[in-house]
């Protein structure tokens, strides 16, 4: 049976040219960067990393575009872990999108709202717009049969 977990995660946002985010150098400490627009991407990482990610990419984007604009913006997004073996079943019940490849990521409708879906070695991470956190766990405990 799949678990939901909630995931406290950094979240920092960077909108700029895309041809600056072309070239921007993702930051280390383990963040990943997801392109969710040409124009912006969203930096995922341990809450611990946060001042030292967003530091690193507003230090990178400044030479690549100097309107780039850096925000962190974790307090915006919720995060839920689907883990174990049914995770990918679990999560069918939830959104007709089919899960990200290793290491990949996908947008689009889960549980009637906007989120990302990360894939991690456990399973898959759902992040989505704070305000939908627990219409997201609702969801998952009902429609998915998930043990929170």
């Amino acid at each position: 049976m799949a678990e939901l977990r909630d995931v406290p995660l950094a979240v920092v946002l960077c909108s700029a040219d895309a041809a600056a985010l072309d070239a921007l150098v993702a930051p280390g400490h383990g963040a990943r960067m997801l392109r969710t627009a040409p124009d912006e991407a969203l930096f995922v990482a341990s809450p611990a990393l946060a001042a030292d990610v967003t530091r690193e990419i507003e230090d990178r984007i400044a030479a690549l575009d100097e309107d780039g604009l850096v925000l962190e913006v974790s307090d915006g997004w919720a995060a839920w872990s689907l883990a174990g073996d049914d995770a990918h079943r679990a999560f069918s019940f939830l959104s007709h999108l089919d899960p990200p490849a290793a290491g990949a990521f996908v947008q689009g409708d889960v549980a009637r709202v906007a989120a990302k879906v990360l894939d991690e070695p456990h399973g898959l991470t759902i992040l989505v717009p704070a305000y939908w956190r627990e219409h997201v766990r609702e969801r998952a405990i009902v429609d998915a049969r998930v043990t929170a």
